[in-house]
């Protein structure tokens, strides 16, 4: 006969344990750490080449607006009078057209409606128009590695001479190839008007009528001479005149702008808005004005005047460009000088390639 400790006692020796211990649980929590701190690289390595992509196409996209606004009118895009201008619908393309490179791009990228904002109009309602448009957002004008595709804060103390001022501008991560040889509308050549309210020639002339001038026309004419990018103040560049050839020469690329400053508009060469005339805004080059070379920088705080006119982007190793036969290449950050010299003038006999 079983007695009752007996059975009790049975029972005890049966039963199993359930449950984790803490060591345990310690040890899959430190398992799933080691795991998602493997995984995390490889996820942002990801979405990074996801943003490499979209920013290719903006650019692939850009370009071709370029190229068609080439084929339609038989010359790129003026680069504009200068930074105190937006477009003006009714003055056409080339040397009367205040507006810039990207406004002249805009009905070849399917934003024909801003490009005629104001069409028809003078005065107070043509400047409204103007304000209308430098805040308008276009999404193929960001890099989105850099920043989102949003109207950010106008810090000027001035207004546009054709354009009422504004709280918020839309801006571009991309600018045009201006070339080797450092140009804006003030430099290296006195323009002949006096200065506008931002207290430089830079900014354009004052009035429609100053940049309708003989002395004006000149002056974009000399400017001309001297730039060998595709894009300079009043200019009228055509493909044929890109003799180093068009997979050799580089037409739009990234530009650099200071980490600390790409929401607040306190970097030099982003202070502005993406529809204005010529400016760094919206063109860079390879030489400074002291005729130093100015390569290429990941973006960078504290870099100063070379930064605000230099190429570069916020990928970690390379920048996007396009050239002027519509292809886009990621180039190295670390790209020899002289060659990158070469692939920005598109007339300087040196004929090279960026992986040369």
């Amino acid at each position: 006969m079983t007695s009752f400790h007996s059975i009790g006692l049975k029972h005890s020796t049966t039963s199993r344990r359930t449950g984790f211990t803490l060591v345990e649980l310690l040890v899959v929590i430190a398992i799933i750490g080691t795991l998602v701190g493997l995984l995390l690289p490889a996820v942002q390595s990801a979405r990074e080449a996801g943003r490499q992509i979209q920013c290719k196409n903006h650019l692939k996209q850009l370009s071709l607006g370029v190229l068609s606004h080439e084929n339609a009118i038989r010359s790129f895009p003026s680069g504009g009078w200068g930074y105190g201008w937006t477009g003006d619908p009714g003055r056409g393309t080339g040397p009367r057209q205040p507006g810039g490179w990207i406004y002249a791009t805009l009905p070849y990228i399917e934003e024909n409606a801003i490009y005629q904002l104001g069409s028809g109009q003078t005065g107070s309602q043509l400047t409204a128009a103007g304000a209308t448009r430098i805040q308008t957002v276009i999404p193929s004008l960001y890099c989105p590695t850099r920043r989102s595709a949003t109207a950010y804060t106008w810090t000027q103390p001035w207004s546009m001479v054709n354009a009422d001022k504004t709280a918020t501008v839309g801006r571009s991560d991309y600018a045009a190839n201006g070339g080797s040889v450092y140009n804006q509308t003030g430099i290296p050549y006195a323009a002949p008007w006096t200065d506008h309210v931002p207290g430089s020639t830079n900014s354009g002339p004052q009035t429609l009528a100053d940049g309708d001038t003989a002395a004006a026309l000149a002056h974009f004419q000399k400017v001309a001479s001297l730039a060998n990018g595709i894009v300079s103040c009043g200019s009228s560049v055509k493909i044929s005149q890109v003799s180093d050839g068009n997979s050799k020469t580089m037409l739009l690329a990234e530009k650099h702008v200071e980490p600390a400053h790409y929401t607040t508009g306190g970097d030099g060469g982003d202070n502005e808005a993406a529809l204005i005339g010529m400016g760094r805004d919206n063109v860079r080059w390879s030489t400074y004005s002291d005729d130093t070379v100015m390569p290429p920088q990941r973006d960078t705080t504290g870099l100063g005047e070379q930064g605000w006119n230099a190429f570069g982007s916020a990928h970690a190793t390379t920048f996007n460009a396009a050239y002027c036969d519509g292809s886009v290449r990621g180039l190295s950050h670390a790209i020899d000088p002289t060659i990158f010299q070469g692939v920005t003038a598109r007339n300087d006999g040196r004929v090279v390639q960026a992986d040369d």
